[in-house]
């Protein structure tokens, strides 16, 4: 297996961290290559992957699952999130101690900040979870509280380590970004729980892409004015607020 396509099945092998399945003609979009290129890629003897009408899938021999959902609802926007996820990941540095936050956007952070640097992340999504602890100079703490199957989150309860850490930095995702309405999500127990890591945290930076823009969901997170910095993976509109 050459360099490049190793390299290919590494970012798809993520991607499935997130989803159960991805069509095979959106992941060549993602990775700009043809489908014919994934096609062999996917060939390559050894591979964990496999192609599945149309899906791709991670192969269960491997993976030992035995409730292996194929089908499940798309995901969207996953090139758009990865740009921005690039962006953020750059952010950390040695010695920082940052708050993950739940969210479609997170994962994708979390999976390109380079190995070699030396930060504590608390988070509170086993997927977020899941990827950071394969970082070997990650610390990482996973807050405790009531688990939900439907977006792999744990609600902390009373004196839990988002109230009690004090963070560098705090990743925050959201569902809707408005300079009208501000910044929203769809779960209210997750707009709680962002709230708290805000207000334990130095710096806060909205990541999301920009299919958010304009956009406004039932659970308020704050004003666009609580964040320190905005991350897109698109310029951001010129009447969009921006702290200095």
């Amino acid at each position: 297996m050459d360099r490049k396509s190793n390299t290919r099945l590494k970012s798809l092998e993520f991607i499935l961290t997130t989803m159960s399945s991805i069509k095979l003609k959106d992941a060549a979009n993602i990775l700009n290559v043809s489908e014919m290129t994934l096609r062999r890629d996917l060939n390559t003897e050894g591979c964990p992957l496999v192609l599945l009408g149309g899906h791709i899938v991670r192969d269960p021999k491997n993976y030992h699952e035995t409730n292996y959902l194929i089908f499940e609802q798309e995901t969207k926007n996953l090139k758009e999130k990865m740009v921005a996820g690039k962006l953020a990941a750059d952010l950390v540095e040695n010695g920082d101690i940052i708050f993950f936050d739940c969210g479609s956007s997170i994962p994708f952070i979390a999976s390109q900040i380079s190995s070699e640097i030396k930060f504590t992340a608390l988070c509170c999504s086993l997927n977020t979870f899941t990827i950071l602890k394969e970082k070997s100079h990650c610390e990482v703490i996973l807050a405790g509280g009531i688990y939900s199957n439907h977006n792999s989150f744990f609600t902390p309860v009373n004196n839990s380590e988002v109230e009690s850490i004090l963070t560098t930095k705090a990743f925050i995702s959201a569902a809707g970004v408005s300079n009208e309405f501000g910044v929203s999500c769809f779960n209210y127990d997750e707009a709680k729980v962002k709230k708290i890591a805000m207000k334990k945290s130095r710096k806060n930076i909205l990541v999301f892409d920009h299919t958010k823009i304009n956009q406004v969901k039932k659970a308020y997170i704050g004003d666009l004015n609580q964040f320190d910095l905005l991350i897109c993976d698109k310029e951001l509109p010129k009447n969009f607020y921006a702290k200095k």
